[in-house]
């Protein structure tokens, strides 16, 4: 499983598991969890980086009509895979 760490606008350091991705109407998102194991918490992020970015740049999805659909493409991607927010 891939990791990756993510430094969040104050310094933090953020490492999380990729456990899918997924492409939706030009949009970039990963399922991620925060763990390996079954008491991982699955979070879902969003690529918001221009063209021109030097790097990608992810933000957790938090509008819940997004965030339930593409939660929905993830569990049909990942049948044993329980998403909840």
């Amino acid at each position: 499983m891939e990791k990756i760490t993510f430094i969040t606008d104050e310094n933090e350091s953020l490492t999380f598991f990729v456990e899918e991705q997924t492409r939706v109407n030009g949009t970039d998102y990963l399922l991620v969890s925060d763990s390996e194991g079954d008491e991982a918490q699955a979070y879902i992020l969003k690529d918001v980086s221009q063209d021109t970015d030097p790097e990608a740049k992810y933000e957790f999805v938090e509008d819940d009509v997004e965030w339930e659909a593409v939660a929905k493409l993830f569990d049909q991607m990942l049948e044993d895979v329980d998403l909840q927010a």
